[in-house]
């Protein structure tokens, strides 16, 4: 275990120029290469007969289902979020169904999802 510990702060460690040059040993020497989020992934076999590994998640889509009893209260938060102008942010609000949000963390999705659901709008995360 403590061997581990000592490998993990070496890696830590690692200079810009070192850590690249540990990604090109790990990836032409061993097959490895690290994933879109910083994650090493294996390779499958060079066959094709192994499953490939499925990526995590990392971009997700804030979608407002409805607004709820409180419409006015979810169109400023809506405006809070996005930017948007008065009228864009209630058409957005009354359509239902339309992505407040596209492309954004799963720290910030859900950060929307509870200010939009504590305005009293429903809201779904994909």
């Amino acid at each position: 275990m403590a061997d581990l510990k000592k490998l993990a702060e070496e890696i830590v460690g690692l200079t810009l120029l070192e850590a690249q040059e540990l990604k090109t040993i790990l990836k032409d020497e061993y097959g490895i290469e690290p994933a879109a989020g910083g994650a090493v992934m294996m390779a499958g076999p060079a066959d094709g007969a192994g499953a490939a590994a499925e990526e995590e998640k990392t971009e997700f889509d804030v979608i407002l289902k409805s607004a709820g009893a409180s419409k006015i209260n979810v169109i400023k938060e809506v405006r809070g979020i996005t930017g948007l102008g008065l009228k864009e942010a209630k058409e957005l609000v009354e359509a239902g169904g339309k992505a407040v949000k596209e492309g954004v963390s799963k720290d910030e999705a859900e950060e929307i999802k509870g200010k939009l659901e504590a305005a009293g709008a429903e809201v779904e995360v994909k």
